[in-house]
């Protein structure tokens, strides 16, 4: 678990606390407030707090999400209005340290009408949070100087990101097959791809669905929708696309965004060959042979035709403009964002493919 980046302020009725959490699924988490006691959840960030007064739930509360920031702003009533809470700068004494249970005196009076005895219906809750280590160690973030994000090798869309695998590693794992992406130079990243590819080709699964391809045959008859587009009449070149209302519904929800991208960060967001090594491209020929060779490594029908049709795809994809190549980009985004941890690329890659898409030539 990785403790976020994360500060306190309060009004007299309010306490206010910024939680930094980029690259997480914020409309999935978990916030416990108990008197003294905060934590919150997101995976894979966790932070818990004793704090130095007391607050509670009781529908005055709010949280917002700023995407672009990736912060999360929630305001939890204070108990008593008008108190103020001394050292919420003191970040380090907030955080509730291992293995204690809560911000509460270690010993209790539980007599009838008060403390955790008298609440009766609180079996389930103490169940749910065994779920969940909340006793875990937390450390304070510490924000990387501007030499060592500088040190750092590039990924994401443009080649533009650093920084994001040396806290999510861990949760990246499964995504990604290069390890250590921030010390791993381009070339290294390929030599990977490269040496990967030539362990998992197996000849006898190329030669198998090679010549018994019958069910290779029913798949190449398949029709996708960019098939059946006609030409638009509105714009030479484009063809008419619709959107569905979940589709349109994502679009309103990302951030308008202008992209400042030199001639080379232009050439490999537009090269972008794959996702799980985060390599970059200088040729279009080396894009196609990277994916006609992962075509013949990875999927469980591995032949060529198959290689070719796709390709054949992208190009009526391409020509048939922007708002085929959205559309295409939208249905990506949503399988990523209905998994867990690839919704991750999303944030790294696709989102803003969905943005800059719209406004290039």
């Amino acid at each position: 678990m990785i403790t976020p980046a994360f500060d306190l302020s309060q009004d007299p009725e309010f306490l206010i606390l910024s939680i930094r959490v980029p690259y997480t699924r914020t409309s999935e988490f978990d916030l416990h407030v108990d008197g003294e006691d905060f934590k919150f959840f997101a995976k894979p960030y966790f932070l818990r707090l004793s704090l130095p007064g007391r607050i509670v739930e009781d529908g005055r509360e709010t949280a917002k999400f700023d995407i672009d920031k990736g912060l999360v702003t929630l305001r939890v009533p204070k108990e008593t209005a008008g108190e103020h809470f001394e050292g919420l700068q003191m970040l380090t004494s907030l955080l509730a340290p291992k293995g204690s249970r809560s911000a509460r005196p270690l010993i209790e009076d539980l007599s009838a009408g008060s403390g955790e005895a008298a609440r009766g219906g609180d079996d389930d809750e103490d169940e749910d949070e065994e779920d969940f280590d909340w006793q875990v160690e937390q450390e304070v973030y510490k924000e990387s100087s501007e030499e060592e994000l500088g040190a750092l090798q590039k990924y994401g869309f443009g080649n533009q990101r650093c920084g994001v695998f040396a806290r999510l590693q861990e949760e990246l794992s499964d995504v990604t097959d290069v390890k250590n992406p921030e010390g791993t130079t381009a070339a290294e990243r390929r030599r990977g791809r490269l040496d990967a590819e030539a362990a998992a080709f197996s000849p006898d699964h190329y030669l198998a669905d090679l010549f018994e391809d019958d069910e290779i045959k029913g798949l190449l008859k398949f029709r996708p929708w960019w098939e059946k587009l006609s030409p638009s009449t509105e714009r030479e070149g484009e063809a008419a696309v619709s959107f569905t209302d979940d589709e349109k519904d994502q679009l309103r929800k990302f951030s308008n965004r202008s992209y400042l991208l030199d001639k080379t960060c232009r050439q490999q967001a537009k090269l972008s060959g794959t996702l799980c090594w985060l390599e970059t491209f200088s040729s279009l020929q080396d894009v196609l042979v990277s994916f006609g060779r992962r075509v013949l490594c990875y999927p469980l029908h591995r032949h060529f035709a198959m290689a070719s049709a796709a390709v054949r795809d992208t190009t009526k994809i391409l020509q048939s403009g922007r708002a085929c190549v959205l559309r295409c980009l939208l249905d990506i985004h949503r399988v990523f964002r209905e998994n867990d941890p690839a919704y991750i690329l999303n944030d790294l890659y696709i989102t803003d493919y969905c943005v800059w898409i719209q406004r290039v030539k």
